[in-house]
């Protein structure tokens, strides 16, 4: 059945009298008869992403020994070992300031995204997602969609420059809502806008239910099998949302402690940080998968991460700065377990994107996807080795599975990689020491 079925975006049905659209994704009958391009002959898209944790890693337990192919994988890589040959690690960038000042948390990620050196948050020139988004974003109903795994808006590294930082969407609540929420249209109100609780407790995949049965009737088994997998995700994100608007069960043992610190932001609890991103990597997967969007950014967590563990108001950062060495460990054990949560959550990102079938691979053989931090050693804010990951095939232009050492040559040639890959027609970039026009060529398929 491949290329025979109409090419049809979206499902739609009502909700609360309100028109309401479920996109989907890439199915065989969309496709060609290999499933690797589009019926049309058109390429199947191919989506960038950034995805962002704070407070670096310990060097000498994160960065492989070997370099190549099957690089070795020391104890804080651990968590993507199941993933290795889809990621390639890069050590050995620096980001150079040019004499500038070392703001702690703020110049090495400035640094990375926009290829400018810099001692403000500010970002200083357009990041290089919005100059990927500039290329390939009119492709899609969004642009880029920002997102934080932590109740802040604020935690973004993306933006046009002149000081502009693009916030970031921080509810699962109102991501659900703008991804499905923009197909509504009220006939009575001309700035009408879903309600996030509304829309988690009715279900836009119930909205659509006729037509869902309708479409798979017509489709072929495999199809029918990646129909299942997408509803089934949606229906189980759906299901997360809405437990969270229900009022727990009360609890005879549970007493309000007396008041204590206030000072740790809200949302910091890194078990609850943790349960937003796992929900937004679902949302977003689906809305990549649909076409929705080809670029994103995700932030785990701030450069000066606030994560905290259950019970405890001692942040993330506190830590890196007043947590003693171990003598016998050799580095700070508590710190450590905060770099095994983010190792985690990556692993889980990109499981997730993994796991949605697209043609003849996953979606993420169609994604590249960069992970960087905006520090090596947090305890002395080090921008020299800065760790990053490179995940995914971008539709086959990318090599996986390496380890590329760069040798103290500046960070921006890997920002310069990613727009190469995505197409954008550029041969050199940055300012000062940070400009470049030599990319990562083993990246390169």
């Amino acid at each position: 059945m491949a290329g025979l079925y109409p090419r049809r975006s979206v499902l739609r049905g009502l909700m609360g009298g309100a028109a309401v659209g479920v996109s989907l994704p890439l199915l065989d009958c969309f496709l060609d008869g290999n499933g690797t391009a589009m019926a049309s002959g058109a390429p199947l898209p191919v989506r960038f992403g950034a995805w962002f944790w704070g407070l670096g890693v310990n060097d000498d337990r994160w960065t492989p020994k070997t370099i190549g192919a099957n690089y070795d994988i020391g104890p804080e890589l651990k968590p993507i070992a199941p993933y290795k040959d889809q990621i390639s690690i890069l050590s050995g960038f620096d980001v150079p300031l040019d004499g500038k000042s070392n703001t702690p948390h703020v110049s090495g990620g400035v640094g990375i995204r926009t290829a400018v050196a810099s001692s403000s948050r500010e970002l200083p020139a357009p990041s290089f997602d919005v100059l990927i988004a500039d290329h390939v974003g009119n492709r899609s109903r969004f642009r880029s969609l920002d997102v934080s795994a932590t109740k802040d808006a604020t935690n973004s590294l993306s933006g046009r420059g002149a000081g502009n930082l693009n916030p970031s969407e921080s509810s699962p609540l109102a991501l659900y809502a703008r991804i499905f929420g923009p197909d509504f249209a009220d006939p009575n109100s001309a700035d009408f806008k879903p309600d996030p609780v509304v829309m988690a407790r009715k279900s836009a995949l119930s909205a659509v239910t006729q037509e869902r049965q309708a479409l798979l009737q017509r489709v072929g088994v495999r199809d029918k099998e990646r129909l299942d997998q997408y509803f089934t995700s949606l229906r189980q994100t759906e299901q997360q949302l809405a437990i969270q608007l229900e009022k727990p069960a009360p609890l005879e043992a549970c007493r309000i402690p007396a008041r204590g610190d206030d000072s740790t932001p809200k949302g910091n609890d890194v078990e609850q940080v943790i349960a937003n991103h796992k929900m937004m990597s679902q949302l977003l997967a689906m809305a990549l998968a649909c076409n929705q969007t080809r670029v994103f950014n995700l932030n785990f967590v701030s450069g000066a991460s606030s994560l905290t563990r259950p019970g405890s108001t001692i942040s993330h950062h506190q830590l890196t700065h007043e947590e003693a060495i171990d003598p016998t460990l050799g580095y700070q054990p508590d710190v450590t377990w905060f770099i095994q949560r983010s190792m985690e959550a990556f692993g889980y990102f990109i499981n997730t994107l993994g796991s949605f079938r697209e043609g003849d691979g996953t979606l993420l053989d169609n994604c590249l996807v960069l992970a960087h931090s905006e520090t090596s050693y947090a305890k002395i804010h080090s921008i020299e080795n800065i760790p990053m990951m490179v995940a995914g095939r971008a539709g086959g232009k990318v090599k996986t599975g390496l380890h590329i050492n760069g040798a103290g040559t500046p960070a921006s040639r890997v920002g310069l990689t990613m727009q190469m890959l995505m197409g954008v027609p550029v041969d050199a970039w940055g300012q000062g020491s940070l400009r470049t026009s030599k990319p990562v060529s083993e990246l390169v398929a």
